[in-house]
């Protein structure tokens, strides 16, 4: 707009020099009449720039996973649940940087496991390396209605998995066989895959409704669109952060320019082995839990995931203490800050850790960088 009037007033000046010279002065101050009457039409002959028009999100509703907005039909469909492992030899993991979420939880010998939570399953092109299913996932995967998918069992879950409302694809059921793959570049048990195609496939062979029942409930309470990013104002600075893991021993770093939490393990950026990209999140949710071992034989783990405890929430480089809460297997579990209210997160990927109550000591949170790397 001022480029135009400005283009205008030197249009209209250059005529102002043309008639003060040779002109008489009759002839002058009509001309000047008919500058000044210009002059008061300049506004009229700059058109106004269109006003912006708000998005209207018409046909979108929010994801459950990360309270962003995505097509309405896909905000209405069941995620996926996969078992991923988390050795060393299992990495870099395929597809891992496109789940929406993920629980990490340890396993035996001290080595954590993944449970990845896919919104857009059908698009995928592989997932790997699948493993095997653990007790305490299913509570998890069942907070948020997901399908679950899993190579295999311990003893602990198999009395759970034979429950009618846990939907759940197992690469030992025979008539699953043909959607499971093994990737010949890798040793097993450490290549077991799937593809999009083939998990609908699984999906449709065991008739399981794709879509959330008309009473589901949304699981996290996430910020809406109009208001400032959380900030956790007078929390502890957290720009890197430790969970504590004893082996994969991880760690997240805060970026501000992204404003995302970059994350490492085994000494380097975990990455996707299919597009090279580092996992990042906006939030890290830290559940301290009580746990115990099955057996001395088997030596299975098992979690505690009902109850209530204590755990961090951390986004943009800052953490505060939550405490958990979570009734039956079912329900999801809540987070309360110090006052006793729901903690609202911030939208976008949510990474949860889950510590067992005898490493809490582990759980480590740095000012910067060189003070993580001076430790």
């Amino acid at each position: 707009m001022k480029k135009i009037v400005s283009t205008v007033l030197v249009a209209v000046m250059g005529t102002m020099l043309l008639t003060g010279c040779g002109k008489t002065q009759e002839e002058a101050a009509v001309s000047e009449t008919e500058t000044e009457l210009s002059f008061s039409e300049v506004e009229d002959l700059v058109e106004e720039e269109p006003a912006q028009e708000e998005p209207t999100h018409e046909g979108e509703a929010r994801s459950d996973l990360t309270g962003e907005w995505i097509e309405e039909e896909l905000a209405a469909q069941r995620p996926l649940a996969v078992m991923i492992g988390n050795t060393e030899i299992a990495t870099p993991q395929y597809g891992i940087c496109l789940a929406d979420l993920i629980y990490e939880a340890p396993v035996e010998g001290c080595l954590t496991r993944l449970l990845a939570f896919y919104q857009d399953y059908e698009s995928l092109e592989k997932i790997m390396s699948i493993r095997s299913c653990r007790l305490y996932y299913i509570d998890w995967a069942l907070e948020f209605d997901a399908i679950y998918m899993h190579a295999g069992q311990a003893y602990l879950a198999e009395d759970m998995l034979s429950n009618s409302y846990v939907n759940n694809l197992s690469s030992l059921e025979g008539s699953l066989s043909s959607i499971f793959f093994r990737d010949s570049s890798k040793n097993a048990p450490h290549n077991l895959y799937v593809t999009g195609e083939s998990i609908a496939d699984g999906i449709s062979i065991k008739g399981y409704e794709t879509e959330h029942d008309a009473d589901y409930t949304s699981h996290y309470q996430f910020d809406e669109d109009d208001e400032v990013e959380i900030t956790l104002s007078g929390g502890e600075d957290a720009v890197v952060v430790q969970p504590g893991y004893l082996v994969n021993e991880p760690w997240f770093v805060y970026n501000p320019e992204t404003g995302l939490y970059d994350r490492y393990q085994y000494g380097a950026a975990q990455t996707d082995a299919i597009t090279g990209e580092q996992l990042a999140v906006k939030n890290i949710l830290i559940q301290v839990c009580d746990w115990y071992t099955a057996d001395s034989e088997s030596g299975y783990l098992d979690v505690t995931t009902t109850g209530t405890g204590n755990g961090y929430y951390i986004t943009n480089g800052a953490a505060i203490p939550v405490t958990w809460s979570k009734d039956s297997q079912t329900d999801a579990t809540r987070y309360y800050d110090a006052d006793g209210n729901e903690i609202t997160l911030n939208q976008g990927k949510t990474w949860v850790c889950i510590v067992q109550n005898t490493y809490e000591e582990n759980i480590t949170f740095y000012a910067g960088e060189e003070e993580f790397a001076a430790e």
